[in-house]
């Protein structure tokens, strides 16, 4: 039997100062949202769906996707975006596992959920996280339920608000990651020359 799907949470509440400070979930690419394109490829691989946002942002709720605030806005990074996300989602019963992805990876592989749940329960696993090209890339990471004290204290004891910093002290699995020729999985959008080489990706995938 097929495990179950997990949830999800998206990543959006990263503004780009590079490009004016706007949200970066709603840049335009190839005529729509960025965070469109993203869900387009991720939602399809999970049960419930949340936003990870740093506050509730009138502009994201054309998505119909429900946000989650962080909880200390401001002050606990993406680390506390997680921990937000698993906190909303263990309230409503939501499974044993979420999954997490950014909102500026346009072209993340459709079968992330797959394979971070195949790698987490071959290595018996709380979680797997992604390395591409000999990189961890954390915000591609699958994450259980167990984790949530650890989280807590991390986040709100501790005060972490990077990956890295909570990887050093709670080592998941890592699923290592093909190079591929095509679009790269794990390209993100960070300025305006990476907008422009993503639209040269699509069209170049979609001919």
């Amino acid at each position: 039997m097929e495990p179950a799907p997990p949830a999800g949470a998206v990543l959006a509440g990263g503004r780009s100062e590079r490009m004016g400070g706007q949200p970066k979930a709603l840049l335009p690419l190839a005529g729509v949202p960025l965070l469109s394109h993203v869900l387009e490829r991720f939602a399809p691989q999970v049960d419930e769906l949340v936003l990870s946002v740093e506050r509730p942002t009138p502009e994201l709720n054309a998505f119909g996707v429900r946000q989650v605030p962080d909880p200390a806005p401001g002050s606990n990074g993406p680390l506390g975006g997680l921990l937000a996300c698993m906190r909303a989602l263990s309230q409503d019963g939501r499974g044993e596992w979420l999954l997490l992805a950014p909102c500026d990876a346009p072209f993340l592989p459709l079968d992330l959920g797959a394979r971070l749940l195949a790698r987490a329960g071959e290595a018996g696993s709380g979680g797997a996280v992604v390395r591409w090209g000999g990189v961890s890339q954390p915000t591609f990471s699958l994450w259980h339920r167990d984790l949530l004290p650890e989280l807590e204290r991390a986040v709100i004891e501790d005060n972490l608000g990077g990956f890295r910093q909570f990887l050093r002290r709670r080592p998941l699995a890592v699923l290592d990651w093909p190079s591929e020729a095509a679009a790269p999985p794990f390209f993100n959008i960070n300025d305006r020359q990476a907008l422009a080489t993503a639209e040269g990706m699509l069209r170049s995938t979609t001919g």
